[in-house]
C-alpha cells in the first residue's frame, strides 16, 4: 500500500520574492505567513517567503523563493526561449473585475489569450497566471 501523501504547498522561483510575495497577497487578500532573509552570499532581495490561505479557507499555501539565475519567461512558449514551467489557476466570480483587480496589484494581462472564459495575466516577474469562472 503507498504512502498517503498530501499537496501542501506550491513554490515560485523568482528572482524578487519579497515583491512577487506581497503581489499575491494583496491579489489574493492572503497574509505573508513566513519570510526568510537572504542566505550567505546572496543579495538583499534574496530569500523565501510563504503565503498561506486565510483561516477558514482551503487550499495549498504559496512559497517564493530567490532563484539567483532566473530567467523572465516568454508565454506563450516559443522555440529557444526561457518557458514556463507552470502556473497559478485562481478562479473568480467576475473575470473582467478580476482582471482589473490583478492590474491594480500589479499584474499585465498577456497579449495572447486562448479562452473566452480565462484570462492570461503575468505577475510582476513575468510568471503567466490564469483568472477563470
Amino acid at each position: 500500500m503507498p504512502p498517503r501523501l498530501q499537496l501542501t504547498s506550491v513554490t515560485v522561483g523568482t528572482s524578487q520574492p519579497r515583491e512577487l510575495a506581497r503581489f499575491y497577497a494583496r491579489l489574493l487578500g492572503w497574509q505573508v505567513a513566513v519570510e526568510e532573509g537572504p542566505g550567505p552570499d546572496e543579495p538583499e532581495q534574496a530569500g523565501w517567503l510563504l503565503l498561506r490561505p486565510p483561516a477558514g479557507e482551503n487550499g495549498p499555501s504559496v512559497g517564493f523563493e530567490y532563484e539567483r539565475e532566473y530567467v523572465r519567461p516568454v508565454w506563450p512558449s516559443e522555440p529557444g526561449a526561457q518557458n514556463a514551467s507552470q502556473h497559478l489557476d485562481i478562479k473568480v466570480d467576475d473575470l473582467p473585475v478580476a482582471v482589473e483587480h490583478a492590474v491594480s496589484c500589479g499584474a499585465v494581462e498577456a497579449a495572447y489569450q486562448p479562452q473566452e472564459n480565462v484570462r492570461v495575466m503575468l505577475d510582476p516577474d513575468g510568471h503567466p497566471f490564469c483568472l477563470f469562472l
